[in-house]
């Protein structure tokens, strides 16, 4: 008998995205793991059909479908690749896998009281409609048994995979730094903690090369107003969106990868960082201590004076104790294969 499993990929339709390289690295894991008896269906906005080829099947998105969702077969698997997704099968009773990345709604000021207690009551419904609910780290399922009872649902953890390709040709892009650099690379954002990152910069030459979208001109600001007290402004390097080329140069060249974030599910680009053996500076908030386990070095405050002796004394191990393949081979924790192997378990089992 032939299996069935639908693959919601609607967040792609927003490219350079932590959700968009997820659909796109699982997708492919799939069509790559799956057995012949296996048929994959991916939901997709219009433009990303026949993204991953001829020999796996589409459903486009459509607006409509938040109101009416499309009729599947009642045996096929819906895999829900985002807890906030719209386009959810509420009604329908084919089988289905939620996979939760964070709730940050919870931790954010920016939402109401009233707004998160209705977000956490959306989840809650979701989670009781699901087969089966993956979360992406311990961290996110501990955070979410918090505020949602489970029971006796059936739940597992799955890390995501890495998405370094070292086979890549890397070219130079054309925002480069003058001499040594650190770097960074997420969403420019409050939560990302990133203001905190100039002081680094002082009692050395180091540039910062921030990579990443914004659409908080307030936030920039401050990350210049922060450079500014220590006097390295002249240092900072924003480089807007970037391409995987110019990330993956800026991970192989950089002196550190630097990641202070206050609320990760995952951390992608911290494993990604970790893949190219570089020492890293993490937040010991949320999920971060958790994917850089023992070979990161974490800031436990954010005062200048206390990362600046993290960021020291954590550059002199590194190249002391040449640590660079220790990283490297704590990266291979994270495979999209056996990730998509443990989905395929999944979806076989609920079938």
């Amino acid at each position: 008998m032939d299996l069935t499993y639908y693959i919601d990929c609607e967040r792609m339709k927003y490219p350079n995205t932590g959700l968009c390289k997820f659909c796109e690295h699982l997708g492919w894991s799939l069509i790559k793991e799956k057995e012949v008896n296996e048929d994959l269906t991916f939901y997709t906005s219009s433009k990303e059909i026949n993204y991953f080829g001829n020999n796996v099947k589409y459903l486009k998105q459509s607006n409509l479908h938040k109101l009416f969702f499309p009729k599947i077969p009642i045996n096929a698997v819906w895999h829900a690749t985002f807890q906030e997704t719209e386009y959810f099968p509420h009604k329908w009773k084919s089988p289905l896998v939620l996979t939760i990345h964070d709730i940050n709604f919870m931790h954010s000021d920016e939402k109401s009281r009233f707004k998160r207690k209705y977000l956490i009551n959306q989840l809650t419904k979701k989670i009781k409609r699901a087969n089966c609910v993956v979360f992406i780290s311990e961290f996110v399922k501990n955070n979410v048994l918090e505020y949602i009872n489970l029971d006796s649902k059936f739940y597992s953890v799955i890390y995501n995979g890495c998405n370094i390709d070292h086979d890549l040709l890397i070219i130079p892009p054309k925002l480069k730094p003058q001499s040594e650099f650190l770097f960074t690379v997420s969403s420019i954002s409050p939560k990302k903690n990133i203001h905190v990152l100039p002081s680094l910069l002082v009692n050395n030459n180091y540039y910062l090369v921030i990579a990443g979208n914004s659409h908080d001109k307030n936030y920039l600001e401050l990350i210049v107003q922060e450079a500014r007290k220590s006097k390295v402004e002249n240092r900072l390097i924003f480089t807007g969106p970037i391409s995987e080329n110019d990330k993956n140069w800026y991970l192989k060249n950089c002196k550190a990868f630097l990641f202070p974030s206050l609320t990760e599910g995952f951390g992608m680009p911290v494993v990604e960082a970790m893949a190219y053996g570089k020492p890293l500076f993490l937040s010991n908030k949320t999920s971060l201590p958790e994917i850089g386990a023992d070979v990161a070095f974490y800031f436990n405050s954010f005062e200048p004076k206390d990362m600046q002796s993290v960021f020291e004394s954590g550059l002199q191990q590194y190249s002391s104790l040449n640590l660079s393949n220790s990283i490297k081979a704590s990266a291979k924790r994270f495979d999209w294969s056996n990730t998509a192997k443990e989905y395929l378990n999944i979806y076989r089992s609920i079938h």
